[in-house]
């Protein structure tokens, strides 16, 4: 019981670290060709937020058992994280980085929907707790996490808006 909540922490852990790491690298080749930052202020407190929520995890539910359902609803947004991230390719980043002049990418999951990154994101972090049985937590972050949405996603369009991207 223990062995599975403490296999899927890890692969979370080491995916997000991962992610950080591929978003500094695409982060930093989107800056030499011009790109530009936007909502760095408030982008500590995001990843404040999924840190505290990776690391509650990892105190709450190490000792949990992993409900079987939860986890398929959780390995499906996997999937679906995958499918934005092959999407935008070397676009991907976890700040907002809008190249100018760039096209708005509207291929894949963003045929679908403006943001799915933020909707997986928000899917995620409502589903891992309920896979341990923690809905309580599950509803905390999602709320915190919908407040930093509502930043995030406001300061995104803007950028986008001003890059005459998103009209």
């Amino acid at each position: 019981m223990m062995l599975a909540s403490i296999a899927l922490l890890t692969f979370v852990t080491i995916q997000r670290l991962g992610e950080l790491a591929l978003s500094r690298r695409n982060t930093a080749a989107l800056l030499a060709k011009g790109a530009r930052e936007t909502g760095a202020e408030h982008y500590p407190y995001m990843v404040a937020l999924h840190a505290a929520w990776i690391g509650g995890l990892w105190l709450l539910a190490m000792d949990r058992p992993v409900n079987l359902v939860w986890f398929g609803i959780f390995m499906l947004l996997q999937i679906l994280r995958l499918w934005v991230l092959a999407t935008l390719k070397e676009r991907w980043t976890t700040r907002i980085i809008v190249l100018p002049e760039a096209p708005l990418v509207r291929s894949g999951p963003y045929r679908f929907i403006r943001h799915p990154n933020y909707a997986i994101v928000a899917g995620e972090i409502a589903v891992l707790p309920l896979a341990f049985g923690m809905p309580l937590y599950g509803a905390a972050f999602t709320i915190l996490n919908a407040l930093m949405l509502a930043i995030r996603i406001r300061a995104e369009n803007a950028a986008l808006k001003t890059a005459m991207i998103l009209k």
